[in-house]
């Protein structure tokens, strides 16, 4: 029988609780120490399925700042947070691009979309 444990804290919210989780046998059969019910999930998530917000910029033509922000709609698994970043890289927008405006629909297969999160105006016009 494998038994193993596992500390984790929380980053849900700022109480960034302490908590601990329990495998036997590969699955959790405890979870300890976090103060709510979004503490709980977050632990159970990050040890089975972890995910992450995306953020980071694209190239604009014509824009009245060179780079976009933009940010994933929903958290994306960890492990593509690099190749998902690597494809952003190649993109150029043209502006004007206006916040929530799909950049990418359906990133790398993923079903999740990458947005702007914020406007960009044309070169002149004012931001």
């Amino acid at each position: 029988m494998s038994y193993k444990e596992e500390k984790l804290h929380c980053i849900v919210c700022p109480l960034s609780c302490s908590g601990k989780i329990v495998f036997q046998q590969n699955e959790i059969t405890d979870i300890s120490g976090f103060s709510c019910p979004r503490g709980i999930r977050y632990a159970q998530e990050e040890v089975t399925a972890p995910k992450r917000t995306l953020t980071t910029t694209v190239r604009v033509e014509g824009g009245a700042l060179p780079l976009l922000p933009v940010i994933s709609r929903t958290p994306l698994p960890k492990e593509e947070v690099l190749a998902c970043a690597r494809a952003l890289a190649e993109i150029t927008v043209t502006a004007p691009v206006f916040e929530g405006d799909i950049i990418t629909g359906n990133i790398l297969n993923l079903g999740i979309d990458i947005v702007a999160a914020r406007d960009i105006t044309t070169a002149g016009a004012p931001l």
